[in-house]
């Protein structure tokens, strides 16, 4: 098959979050079984890398005739092509724009045109997120253009938060589309144009990012308002959920750790980081089992119910260390914790990767009990590590972890609770502390989180189903 993905991000070449992972590990995966796979997205100016340029596209937006620069770099099987144009890209940062909305309309318009320059055209074109959303209208509606007649559209919800709202005039203005698509409801939303909307009405197939996020988006509560115009594509909507990058975090070769590790000698390896993750943060107690947090600070991680459990397990003796940044309050408190307990937290405020390394490999617990999460990739990294999460058993938290409840050692491989209350998040950290305490369950427990499958090679065979069975529609 002939693949092209487009989002406003992916690795390796910038990244603010988990699309860019989403978008490399796919890509990477269907790469390595011999698709042929192509990503477009910006030439950032943060961007360091020897491309070719291959293509110089003049674009018409309304009034406007900007050019897109097209460069193209292979990497790892994927061929990149870069888009650029310093109006729109050079700016050292990825989002936060007044004009965004223009400035990825560009993007897409840019899109359409490189995919024209194919000899062939793509079988599957899978756009991610608002910023490419309108991408499927906008080669569905070109209704001369006969290119594009076979291609399939695969939609990805990676945020339903983010909607792409934007004036109605964006339609001519920036897409040179009529205003009838605003005035039929095909684009209109919350009385404005939602990129994001466009995307799940126009594509063929709609995807997100785990099985119960997808239910919690036929959801009012779930989907931000989006389940109305899902309902509607409930048939052509499925979850998958998203893997992590073996080769990235991979105890048995990890240079950023202590010690490196294997099934055979999880117990011995544990034990050998956890004693360099205390010493990195200068905490005593070897005896007490750490409790860890790799993650944005702010209030969809749960940090309403994080604080009372941190000052509950401290008081049992437990240690507690986080890394992460984000909302001042937060961190704020996080200092205030770390002042009145400075033998059992330790804190690093920013982003540290082989620090993150480090405190995934030498925890006994990994704490993640958001208030909503599409997927989540910190609950997987934590198990590649032997490390078990607690999670709150929402979107892909729950179908990643299985939650002791005392009679299934042989398959649990975290902790987990439903709702969301200060009550049931001490409760499960105390249960946790209790199996700590009983030293063969709990190494049998962090081996099923070892041996547990968070693979991108599960994930992309699903999405290749995916794509294979579109194909199949006339």
């Amino acid at each position: 098959m002939k693949i092209v993905m487009v989002a406003s991000e992916s690795r390796p070449y910038c990244k603010t979050g988990g699309l860019a992972d989403v978008v490399y590990s796919l890509s990477k995966e269907l790469a390595n079984v011999n698709e042929d796979v192509s990503i477009i997205i910006p030439y950032y100016s943060s961007i360091n890398v020897e491309a070719e340029l291959v293509y110089n596209l003049p674009l018409k937006m309304a009034w406007r005739t900007p050019r897109a620069l097209v460069y193209k770099v292979v990497s790892e099987g994927i061929t990149y092509y870069l888009v650029k144009n310093d109006q729109y890209f050079a700016r050292g940062h990825l989002y936060g724009d007044f004009d965004d909305g223009e400035r990825f309309a560009f993007l897409t318009l840019a899109a359409k045109a490189i995919m024209e320059q194919f000899k062939k055209a793509p079988d599957i074109v899978h756009v991610h997120d608002w910023q490419a959303g309108m991408l499927p209208c906008l080669i569905k509606e070109d209704k001369n253009n006969k290119f594009f007649s076979k291609t399939k559209f695969v939609g990805t919800i990676h945020n339903p938060a983010f909607q792409g709202l934007f004036s109605k005039i964006i339609l001519g203005d920036l897409y040179n589309l009529p205003d009838t698509l605003y005035d039929n409801g095909q684009v209109r939303f919350k009385d404005q144009v939602s990129t994001l909307k466009t995307m799940i009405v126009y594509s063929d197939l709609i995807t997100t990012v785990s099985p119960t996020h997808h239910l919690e988006l036929l959801t009012p509560e779930g989907s931000m308002g989006l389940n109305d115009v899902l309902r509607l594509r409930e048939f052509d909507f499925v979850g998958i959920l998203n893997g992590i990058d073996y080769k990235e975090f991979n105890p048995s070769d990890d240079k950023n750790i202590e010690m490196n590790f294997n099934s055979s000698n999880i117990i011995k390896g544990k034990k050998a980081n956890k004693l360099a993750l205390l010493k990195q943060f200068n905490l005593k107690d070897e005896t007490a089992p750490i409790f860890s947090l790799v993650t944005r600070i702010t209030w969809q991680k749960g940090f309403d119910l994080v604080f009372p459990a941190v000052e509950e397990l401290v008081n049992k003796g437990c240690n507690i260390i986080m890394l992460g940044s984000g909302e001042y309050d937060y961190e704020q408190r996080w200092e205030d914790l770390r002042r009145k307990y400075p033998d059992h937290i330790g804190i690093y405020i920013g982003y540290n990767d082989a620090l993150a390394h480090k405190i995934y490999a030498g925890s006994d617990f990994f704490l993640m009990p958001s208030l909503f999460e599409p997927c989540g990739l910190g609950q997987m990294i934590a198990q590649r590590y032997g490390t078990l999460p607690i999670v709150r058993r929402t979107g892909g938290l729950k179908d990643s972890v299985i939650n002791y409840d005392g009679n299934n050692s042989e398959t649990s491989n975290g902790f987990g609770f439903d709702e969301y209350s200060n009550y049931e998040m001490n409760r499960t950290c105390w249960y946790a502390y209790s199996v700590y305490k009983k030293k063969a369950l709990l190494h049998k427990l962090s081996k099923n989180a070892f041996n547990t499958d968070n693979s991108w090679v599960k994930s992309m065979n699903e999405y290749r189903k995916v794509y294979l069975s579109l194909l199949k529609r006339k």
